[in-house]
């Protein structure tokens, strides 16, 4: 492991005060009464994932959160990749070349790949993708990554040439995205299927989806690379609670888990054939502040919001360390970062002063909506209890995944929205700045068409963000992507908390389940092995 922090008596105090609504959480690996040898099971049932919440849709164009993806990434894969180090790689095109001002994107495909529905994958099928997800009809929630497409050409059988309105850069970046993952065509026709029954070219095919409880996916056997993949099946199972996640990882009800409390690494790591890892990735974790709504609508009460939370404190309790404070509304990993100077350091006292300035004296009444997991749950109990210490009263009101998305993305007028406050995370799966500002921060990205959830709107942010989006020039890029993470820092849509590590753990008889940065799996290599 990388780091292993104490805490200090302050995290100590605060973790009594969260504790009662995250007892699960917190439980120890011996809690469970179980033990467990090492030895590996029949690969009869493949590899079983367990994971924190219940899956969105299997439709990658339409899909906002990266556990959905790393099922759709097993059965659907995209013209472009990232590997372990975020390097892009051809997956489906054989190669690919830009044009000098970076407004024209030819793939060269390979050949001989079908669905697996045995529709075979051409130039007219990934014009079809193209085109759904440049159709502002559709009203796909990643079609803010293709905005700049102005159309697809087949060029010929196995070569098609993508046309941008304006030069991008880091388009390929949005290439690499799993949001550019390839439907067959034949879904495309009959869209009502897609979120349901998604049909790619991956090494696995979906099996069946039961809501909240698992998802199944099945071998391939036709996969074009030989040898792969090495399992029958792969299985996520829906285990929101912390504890219980991992009694069912020493107990072999599953064989890896995506999330593992901060609080429990040291009890399973290297005990009974488990191993826990923890790397940097690229989410960030904030509240988002509706800005159209009093109070949030005044920046001192924001800038309060921020002076009021303990970040260091949060990072020890909901982390037990492992965890960085955000110092800019993007990840250190994600391109172009830029560290702000004022970190909003905590000064409880400062946040009177301000509340009082915006003439909330006495504090205010607000609700926050978040998920039902245990650490989720755990975050938004810190959050209340900090708030309370400068006069801010906070309802927690917890949500399953389907009821959270109909309340965030059901609303078409912002003026209807009754969202308050929002337990947010994000990872810009492209690892550029433009996705991991522009669909949080641009007035362009209100619910549903993507998640500025703050409702933030500044039109110098606006614009830095179009012009970044509008570029080539990687120097010019870094420039605007810097003064708009200063203006963002400053107007405070956010309460800016911390970068998570991501921890997971796996039985030592699973190999090949790879975390990327962006928090997405590759189980395209996974299986499991005797020892």
């Amino acid at each position: 492991m990388k780091k292993l922090i104490k805490f200090s008596a302050l995290s100590l105090l605060l973790l009594v005060a969260v504790a009662a609504c995250s007892s699960n959480d917190e439980a120890s690996s011996s809690g469970s009464g179980e033990t467990s040898d090492s030895s590996a099971p029949s690969d009869k049932s493949g590899v079983t994932i367990g994971v924190e919440s219940n899956f969105t849709s299997m439709d990658p164009h339409d899909t906002n959160d990266n556990q959905s993806y790393s099922a759709q990434s097993a059965m659907l894969e995209g013209l472009l990749g990232f590997d372990e180090d975020l390097n892009i790689v051809p997956v489906l095109a054989k190669d690919y070349s830009v044009n000098e001002d970076s407004t024209e994107f030819t793939f060269q495909l390979k050949e001989g790949i079908t669905f697996h529905d045995d529709s075979p994958f051409n130039a007219e099928a990934v014009k079809a993708n193209l085109d759904r997800l440049t159709d502002p009809d559709a009203q796909l929630r990643r079609s803010s990554l293709f905005e700049l497409v102005k159309s697809t050409e087949v060029v010929d059988e196995y070569t098609v040439k993508v046309i941008l309105e304006k030069p991008f850069g880091a388009m390929a970046n949005n290439f690499a995205h799993p949001a550019a993952a390839m439907i067959s065509p034949k879904s495309i026709e009959n869209s009502e299927d897609i979120g349901q029954e998604p049909v790619g070219t991956g090494p696995f095919e979906f099996e069946e989806w039961q809501s909240g409880d698992h998802v199944t996916l099945v071998k391939n056997e036709d996969y074009r690379e030989k040898g792969l993949p090495k399992t029958e099946q792969i299985t996520f199972k829906v285990v929101p609670e912390s504890g219980s996640r991992v009694a069912m990882l020493q107990t072999k009800e599953v064989d890896y888990v995506t999330s593992v409390s901060p609080s429990q690494v040291e009890d399973l790591d290297d005990k009974d054939g488990i191993t826990i890892q923890n790397e940097p990735g690229l989410l960030v974790r904030y509240i988002s502040m509706n800005t159209m709504k009093e109070p949030f609508d005044n920046p001192k009460v924001r800038q309060a919001m921020n002076y009021a939370i303990d970040k260091e404190a949060y990072a020890k309790v909901v982390y037990n360390g492992y965890a960085t404070t955000l110092k800019s509304s993007i990840a250190p990993d994600t391109q172009h970062y830029s560290e702000q100077e004022n970190t909003y350091s905590y000064d409880p006292e400062k946040a009177k002063e301000l509340l009082s300035e915006a003439g909330y004296p006495d504090g205010f009444e607000t609700t926050i909506w978040g998920g039902t997991s245990s650490i989720k749950q755990k975050m938004m109990e810190f959050y209340k209890q900090q708030l309370s210490q400068v006069g801010i009263t906070l309802n927690v009101v917890p949500m399953e995944g389907g009821t959270l998305n109909d309340n965030i993305w059901g609303v078409e007028n912002p003026e209807d929205a009754e969202l308050e406050l929002y337990n947010g995370g994000w990872s810009p799966s492209t690892a550029d700045a433009d996705w991991g500002m522009r669909p949080l921060f641009s007035e362009n990205s209100f619910p549903p068409q993507a998640y500025n959830t703050a409702y933030y709107a500044n039109e110098q942010v606006n614009e830095l963000l179009q012009k970044g989006l509008q570029t080539a020039d990687d120097e010019e890029r870094a420039q605007y992507y810097a003064e708009a993470q200063e203006i963002i820092w400053k107007d405070a849509p956010w309460v800016f908390l911390a970068v998570p590590d991501m921890i997971y753990g796996s039985r030592d008889y699973v190999q090949g389940v790879d975390m990327l940065p962006s928090g997405v799996l590759d189980l395209k290599n996974a299986e499991i092995v005797s020892p």
